[in-house]
């Protein structure tokens, strides 16, 4: 695939066939992925690459404490509640899925078990927890290169067969996340990115979000009116 192929068609995959994902094929996805910007090249992440029995353990554990009720513990800060058009952008793609789904409003079951496979990270093979150095905590550009580095992992993904979805939910106990995934304390838990080959039967993964025009995003100054 070229640059606008796996832009354009990349989306985000919330079913994963049960198919291991080799080594090989996740360096050459993270090889590509480091090559993101970050400032003054200070490369500030880690990727800590999980499957197979300690990825069982972080989705049990996550799901039984989110069944336990007890508060999230997430290292990174959260959004709070959206509002006004983010609010609005939030509640589309919800509706978008649960559509494709046929998960009515009223179905608290379907709706309580969308949610579960959130703090399972949707089942995939394969889990990349990224974090940053903990030196780095007080500011914000550690967080915006991972930001770069997570877009650069889900595209290099998609261009080698592979479909992800960026999953909070997933890190939302972090010191589960952290004793399995053997995560130093030196270290703060980002976000996860759940990866695999995607299960194309799934209805969600067919659903594609709706992206603003680019007249509604950029403000264009100093150019000649057209």
């Amino acid at each position: 695939m070229n640059y606008d192929e796996v832009v354009n068609g990349r989306r985000s995959i919330r079913a994963f066939k049960q198919q291991p994902v080799p080594r090989s094929v996740l360096e050459e996805v993270i090889a590509l992925a480091t090559r993101a910007p970050s400032s003054m090249n200070t490369q500030p992440w880690h990727l800590h690459v999980v499957s197979g029995e300690p990825l069982d353990r972080i989705r049990a554990e996550n799901t039984e404490r989110m069944l336990k009720g007890v508060p999230p513990s997430k290292e990174s800060r959260g959004i709070g509640t959206y509002e006004g058009e983010h609010r609005q952008r939030q509640v589309d793609i919800a509706v978008q899925l649960f559509q494709a789904m046929g998960i009515a409003r009223d179905d608290k079951e379907k709706r309580q078990d969308w949610i579960l496979r959130g703090f399972r990270q949707f089942d995939a093979p394969v889990s990349i927890v990224v974090t940053y150095d903990r030196v780095l905590k007080d500011g914000d550009i550690a967080q915006f290169d991972c930001g770069a580095l997570v877009n650069g992992l889900v595209n290099a993904a998609w261009s080698r067969g592979l479909g992800c979805v960026v999953n909070s939910q997933g890190i939302m106990h972090s010191p589960v996340v952290r004793e399995h995934a053997r995560i130093p304390e030196d270290q703060v838990i980002m976000i996860c990115v759940a990866m695999g080959y995607p299960d194309e039967g799934f209805p969600a993964n067919a659903v594609v979000s709706r992206r603003r025009s680019v007249n509604e995003v950029a403000a264009f100054v100093g150019f000649d009116e057209a």
